[in-house]
């Protein structure tokens, strides 16, 4: 048996998968790994003027549930509150904006949930 890489390892290869899916629909880049006391974001991406926040979650098996599942409402809430802050850091303040998510299965499938939930939820 293979022994598994560390989380961080697996996570850092699915945002890269998650990027390389994305510029290939059409989306360009801005930014990755963005912190902030209340949370991070995973991909900033542009789409046609759109700024595009996009979760990327992993899961080898959905014994405990489905990746898209495992974004919670406090996850949630921490996208907003890492959202808020880039757009405040970069003067993007009315920027039209949107929440995505990325998720990546055990074998690699890709699929891309566009406007998976709003700031409101």
């Amino acid at each position: 048996m293979r022994p598994r890489r560390p989380t961080r390892e697996r996570g850092a290869d699915a945002e890269a998968l998650a990027r390389r899916h994305l510029e290939r629909q059409g989306l360009r880049f801005r930014a990755a790994n963005v912190h902030c006391r209340g949370g991070e974001l995973d991909l900033v991406m542009d789409d046609n003027g759109t700024l595009t926040f996009v979760e990327v979650r992993q899961r080898s098996r959905d014994d405990f549930g489905t990746a898209a599942e495992s974004i919670t409402a406090g996850k949630r809430r921490r996208l907003v509150t890492a959202a808020r802050y880039y757009l405040h850091s970069n003067g993007a303040d009315d920027a039209p904006c949107r929440f995505d998510a990325v998720t990546v299965d055990g074998d690699g499938r890709i699929e891309w949930l566009r406007d998976a939930f709003r700031a409101d939820e």
